[in-house]
């Protein structure tokens, strides 16, 4: 059993990160795993209706992303809206937070924001004079190891084509490879997990039982909690797609499901059993990130070591823009 963080570590040549998507979304390449056979095989996203029977149900994350990452008028100072509190209050990551004490303003998307306290870690709750003009001067957030800032291309790609409520700092990438005609041949249904900066942060403790997840808010809507009751009578399976997706399935509580919203911590690792999802679809995850250690609950960390070790061999895309793998 695998509970601590150097187990989940692995070397990536820097030239397999992709910063840029592929030029169509469908045309990422798809690692397939399946448990049962102990298989690894290669296939193409557009593969993936395919491998799924009639009575099996999609589950996708609708959260949509939010051009989040602001510079103030100076272009000195850099703010990522985390939360939105209120019209006016936000919690922000800030750079350089030495500049950012309580009582501070600047000026930043075409109003003024106020530093109204300093949490212990290092957030700040932001109050702006107006609400912040996010369509216009607001970037969307793309990951850091991008090494490059956010552009026209990124406005498009770094969102799902289903994405419909506003509230990420983050993509469910998962999602990412789904065009409107795949997905509409699909049986599918949608929860909403709205996406933190949370999901950058690095596992610090080598005991995986010290390690604390950070909170997302999500819902659950009636529509697709009967939809997945309905799918499991039928001996369907349960793909999520993204692992958003499937912490909140796993958060819920043992039976049917039912309509509710709330928010999760969950931290899925082995020696975790799940209980509502059958399989997954994702992209390949940063080494010692909690999303390595989820798919390595549900399919074992040396099948995915495994199948991480053939991918770089294979010469695949990793991370937000890179490709996937479905573990069936």
């Amino acid at each position: 059993m695998s509970t601590h963080l150097s187990d989940y570590q692995y070397d990536l040549p820097p030239e397999l990160i992709a910063d840029r998507p592929t030029e169509r979304r469908e045309q990422s390449r798809m690692l397939v795993l399946d448990r049962t056979a102990g298989t690894i095989t290669h296939r193409q996203f557009a593969d993936f209706p395919s491998l799924l029977s009639p009575e099996d149900l999609v589950v996708l994350n609708d959260s949509r992303v939010i051009p989040a990452r602001l510079h103030d008028a100076t272009g000195k100072i850099e703010i990522l809206l985390l939360e939105k509190r209120d019209e006016l209050h936000w919690t922000a990551m800030v750079r350089p937070g030495k500049k950012m004490k309580p009582g501070t303003i600047v000026d930043v998307a075409g109003t003024q924001a106020t530093v109204i306290e300093i949490f212990e870690d290092g957030t700040r709750l932001l109050e702006f004079a107006s609400p912040p003009d996010l369509d216009r001067h607001g970037e969307m957030p793309i990951p850091p190891y991008f090494h490059r800032a956010a552009d026209a291309q990124d406005k498009e790609r770094y969102q799902t084509v289903y994405a419909r409520d506003p509230g990420s700092v983050a993509a469910p990438t998962a999602g990412l490879h789904f065009t409107e005609e795949i997905l509409s041949s699909l049986p599918h249904a949608f929860l909403t997990l709205h996406v933190g900066a949370g999901t950058f942060q690095p596992v610090k403790s080598e005991d995986l039982s010290e390690h604390r997840m950070h909170c997302e808010h999500y819902t659950l809507p009636a529509e697709t909690g009967d939809r997945i009751n309905a799918a499991k009578q039928q001996s369907g399976r349960i793909i999520a797609i993204g692992t958003t997706t499937t912490r909140v399935l796993e958060s819920q509580p043992s039976g049917e499901l039912t309509a509710t919203s709330g928010s999760t911590e969950i931290f899925i690792h082995p020696p975790y059993q799940f209980q509502k999802v059958d399989a997954l679809l994702t992209n390949f995850h940063l080494p010692g990130s909690t999303l390595l250690m989820l798919v390595s609950a549900l399919a074992g960390r040396e099948f995915i070591f495994e199948a991480y070790a053939e991918a770089i061999r294979a010469k695949y895309r990793f991370f937000s823009y890179g490709d996937c793998m479905l573990i069936l």
